[in-house]
């Protein structure tokens, strides 16, 4: 949905940020429908199985333990970049830099401020996006999978209320 707009292509295939967890990040691991975890779980057209833990990919690979060293998603392929197709994709990674979070009981669309390529998008930009529809079907689609909504943490720049 965003990848198009909110990520340049370039920044976006070199960099595979939002692809890969630290560990003191698992938190914002994409979620998964219940009907692609399913899917994921065995023998499936990608030839990858994934482990899923409550609709969270369960990351491993992990050698140190530093928190900061990162992993990639299951998903990731180095040279062609996640191999999901976009009904398989998590709500989360189409949306990306753009998180669904709940703020004192309010539903609010943030930005996620460590993304290399939010730099090279000027606010405005983002802020029309989100303000010309695309919030209201992030909050649409959030209200109808509810299991998507990550608690709000401080440093997330709201952009949309």
């Amino acid at each position: 949905m965003c990848e198009e707009i909110l990520c340049f292509p370039l920044s976006y295939h070199t960099c595979k940020f939002c692809c890969s967890f630290r560990r003191q990040s698992l938190w914002e691991t994409p979620l998964f429908p219940p009907e692609v975890v399913e899917k994921l779980s065995k023998p499936n057209e990608y030839g990858v199985v994934g482990e899923f833990r409550d609709g969270q990919i369960v990351l491993g690979g992990y050698k140190t333990a530093d928190p900061e060293e990162e992993v990639p998603c299951t998903f990731l392929d180095p040279q062609k970049g996640c191999i999901l197709k976009p009904e398989d994709k998590p709500f989360d990674c189409s949306i990306w830099p753009l998180r669904i979070m709940n703020k004192d009981g309010e539903l609010v669309i943030a930005l996620t401020p460590t993304c290399p390529s939010i730099g090279a998008v000027p606010s405005q930009i983002l802020n029309e996006l989100v303000k010309t529809g695309l919030g209201e079907k992030i909050l649409e689609y959030a209200k109808k999978h509810p299991y998507i909504i990550k608690e709000y943490r401080a440093g997330f720049p709201i952009i949309y209320l």
